[in-house]
């Protein structure tokens, strides 16, 4: 009997090993180049469905039930899914090689559906991604700046001078990267690029519990992922045509022109892609006199992208990034005329080389090199003394300097193969070298605070020099495993550890995150996870006690010196100082539905602890000055010290809601419910030596409430619709006295509600055997105005009265977008 039993035993396994059955493959590009994270799904046609993913070269393998006829879908975020005719798979099993086309704006007629039917099970942590055709299809004021495309993106604010901020972090608590490579700012930790909405083929933020190969941003990551030329040869042209503005009189307003072309260098081996933009506007400032209400600004960028494929199994990436910018009376607002403002240049070259290598038994291995460089120029109108009164600034702005910075970046990246263990597993490792320097040379001259009655309070005025350089060097390791214990359970975890020479320390992050898909459908996913992660090295911060030091004096009533020449100066005692790290909670839940709708709701916990930050070490208001100042000064008034003070706190919750309808129309609508507090709301400086006793409260980018719209929506036949909306809550702000002091608490009180709501049409059309679209209407099209500048000095007679703000601008944009495809 028990040889009766393990005969039939065996029979059985040896027909259910019969029946089953394997397809397997690889999913590429057009140019070749491996997809890795694809989900490919096979249905029978009994509705069984069995779906994997593509490891880093691209290959997947599918253990079939049974030999048959199944419908095989390939779908990535940023490609358009690909679904084969129906495929008999025989007992021997069946190898394929799909193509996945990236995500183009669709000028054809043809009917395409961009979004994929499930969820990204590639990754744990929050991701948002933002592609180039919803970039170029969604109407925002300055739709040539990439930075103004970012806030259209639920988490993503812009203030006042222009900067993103990413989930309530500081711009500079952001890791932005260019086809992988870093692209902070080398000094300030910002970005600072301007990159044309031309050449970007995805934008994707990622925040929370991030995978251990980023840091240096506790805040997330912006990466941006250039357009890639293919075989097919496509140019476009936008605002060639310059437009006409009615701002107290007729005049050229803001010129956009940009050109894209891409293509083969040669056919199924080489290919490139390269936008040219240029700018030229003028801001009006309707709150001043005619002939003093303007100031212009021109830039100038271009990018070039190229892939080579070696050999098959070497693939080798190479870009070149070029931006120059002019600009005329900088800062011109309506309390800060002409006088006041300066003359801004700049410049930056960046290029990268990136070589992937495939080795045999699915290993790949891939090294790059980039360099970063970047020149600034401040010129004031004259040399003479800034002066604050109640009623807005007079004289000269008291900086005229020259900065140069630089950054040489070497990333390796190894991927060896899956090995199963309990589930599969796919380790990633790798390491990142830099090498950051900055140099200035900066001449202050100073500034004065009136009062309501034109009695002088205040003046301050700079000694010493304002020549200096400072350089770091950084290293970085990780690894991290992504164990898919199920095809619908996901367990990422991994830890990095950074080194810096100016801190001399090492610092271990770990990271662990969890995603699980119920069912067989992949249309859900809920993911959660925690991370630790150090900020990076601020050079600004380590320059400043070899800078320029300030002297105040203070004067009375009569206008007799009271006190001063008083010193102030930076200095860093503490040899032994932490890097700055936060700890990030994240939960999320994303569902897909029937009809091209999804929804998802994330809710994001960020704690900082040892900030950097320069606090007050004197306490004794006679102190006399070091003997260094002691022949320029009488007593100190502040001895700034780095410590690591600073604390930082963040919460949000948020839902999102969009559908995709066909083609590239769709629509998304966000709500955000967020703070973001710190107990260094002030960042004290020697350019801003401000006193404030409490410096705790909302960080000047704070905005509790935020509704977040956008939509390409079809009309007519060649006729669309596309809006956006962004409606928040007021940035926050301080009220000051005569002399500069912050009164009360900072950031206490707030600018009014902000509103703009833009709504434009578009004509697509064939002429001349060439695509064209042609679009029109109204940025801020309520007329809301929205103002940027208040009037914060309690004495005076303006107190409260705001400024800014554009109000309805009519718009008008013509695009070529090739000829017509025989």
């Amino acid at each position: 009997m028990r040889k009766l039993f393990a005969a039939v035993a065996a029979l059985s396994l040896a027909g259910a090993a019969c029946a089953e059955t394997k397809l397997s493959g690889q999913v590429w590009t057009p140019t070749r180049a491996p997809v890795a994270g694809a989900r490919i799904t096979a249905v029978n046609g009994g509705g069984e469905r069995v779906f994997g993913f593509s490891d880093p070269q691209g290959r997947f393998s599918l253990a079939l039930p049974a030999p048959g006829e199944y419908r095989v879908t390939a779908e990535h975020e940023g490609f358009f899914p690909a679904q084969l005719k129906p495929l008999q798979v025989g007992p021997e099993g069946e190898e394929l090689a799909l193509t996945l086309e990236p995500l183009r704006e669709v000028v054809e007629r043809v009917e395409v559906h961009a979004q994929t039917q499930t969820v990204d099970m590639d990754t744990t942590n929050s991701t948002r991604t933002m592609r180039g055709e919803e970039i170029l299809n969604i109407p925002y004021p300055n739709t040539n700046d990439f930075k103004a495309a970012a806030r259209m993106m639920p988490g993503v604010v812009r203030d006042s001078r222009g900067g993103i901020h990413v989930n309530g972090s500081a711009e500079d608590q952001v890791l932005y990267t260019l086809d992988g490579f870093n692209l902070n700012d080398p000094l300030t930790g910002r970005l600072e690029t301007r990159l044309s909405v031309e050449s970007v083929q995805t934008v994707e933020i990622a925040s929370g519990h991030l995978p251990a190969e980023y840091g240096k941003g506790s805040g997330g990551t912006l990466a941006v992922h250039t357009q890639a030329g293919d075989n097919q040869l496509r140019y476009s042209a936008t605002n060639f045509v310059p437009g006409l503005e009615n701002r107290k009189g007729w005049t050229i307003g803001d010129w956009s022109p940009r050109v894209g072309v891409s293509g083969p260098i040669l056919k199924d081996r080489a290919w490139f892609s390269n936008t040219v933009d240029f700018q030229y506007s003028q801001v009006f400032i309707r709150d001043l006199p005619k002939g003093q209400d303007r100031y212009s600004q021109v830039r100038l960028g271009n990018l070039l992208y190229a892939q080579v494929n070696v050999t098959p199994s070497q693939i080798l990436y190479a870009g070149f990034l070029v931006n120059a910018f002019n600009a005329a009376r900088t800062g011109l607002t309506a309390l800060d005329p002409v006088e006041t403002t300066i003359d801004r240049r700049s410049r930056q070259w960046f290029w990268h080389v990136k070589d992937q290598i495939y080795l045999t038994r699915g290993w790949l291995v891939e090294a790059g090199f980039a360099s970063n460089r970047t020149f600034g120029r401040e010129i004031p109108q004259g040399q003479g003394m800034l002066i604050y009164t109640a009623n807005g600034k007079r004289g000269n702005y008291f900086m005229d300097g020259v900065r140069k910075g630089g950054r040489d970046q070497i990333l390796v990246n190894s991927f060896p193969p899956r090995f199963k263990a309990f589930g599969e597993h796919q380790l990633k490792t790798g390491m990142d070298l830099d090498h950051v320097t900055y140099w200035q040379d900066v001449r202050r001259t100073g500034f004065e605070n009136y009062s309501e009655a034109g009695k002088r309070t205040f003046r301050t005025v700079y000694g010493g020099s304002g020549l200096l350089g400072r350089d770091n060097d950084e290293a970085a390791a990780y690894v991290q495993d992504s164990w898919r214990i199920a095809p619908g359970v996901l367990i990422e975890a991994g830890a990095r550890t950074d080194w810096g020479r100016i801190l001399h320390t090492w610092s271990l992050s770990p990271r662990i995150g969890a995603a699980w898909s119920p069912g067989r459908k992949g249309n859900m996913k809920i993911y959660a996870g925690y991370a630790r992660v150090y900020d990076a090295t601020n050079l600004r911060l380590f320059t400043r006690p070899f800078d320029q030091y300030a002297l105040a004096t203070y004067f009375g009533p009569n206008g007799d010196v009271v006190r001063g020449p008083a010193l102030t100066t930076f200095e860093i005692r503490n040899p032994h100082l932490a890097r700055p790290r936060f700890q990030n909670w994240s939960l999320g839940l994303e569902r897909h539905l029937p009809g091209g709708f999804s929804f998802r709701a994330d809710m994001l916990r960020r704690r900082g602890w040892d900030g950097f930050t320069y606090l007050n070490a004197n306490d004794r208001p006679d102190a006399p000055p070091p003997a260094w100042a002691a022949v320029n000064a009488r007593v100190v008034d502040s001895l700034f010290d780095l410590s690591n003070y600073r604390t930082d706190a963040f919460d949000s919750f948020s839902i999102t809601a969009r559908q995709n309808i066909r083609n590239q129309y769709e629509w998304m609508l966000s709500y955000t419910r967020s703070r973001a507090l710190s107990n260094t709301v002030v960042d004290i400086s020697v350019e801003d030596p401000i006193m404030v006793v409490n410096n705790v409260g909302p960080m000047p980018w704070d905005s509790p409430h935020r509704l977040l719209g956008w939509g390409y929506l079809p009309l007519l036949k060649d006729w669309a619709l596309a809006f956006s909306v962004d409606a928040r809550t007021g940035f926050p702000f301080s009220a000051r006295t005569d002399d500069g002091r912050i009164f009360g608490d900072v950031n206490s009180i707030r600018f009014p509600f902000y509103f703009e709501l833009n709504v434009h049409l578009e004509r697509r059309f064939v002429f001349r055997g060439n695509r064209w679209a042609l679009r029109f209407g109204a940025n801020d099209i309520t007329n809301r105005v929205n103002p940027d500048t208040v009037n914060n000095v309690m004495s005076s007679s303006g107190y409260m009265r705001f400024y800014g703000g554009t109000g309805r601008a009519l718009n008008v944009r013509v695009r070529w977008l090739g000829r017509v495809q025989k």
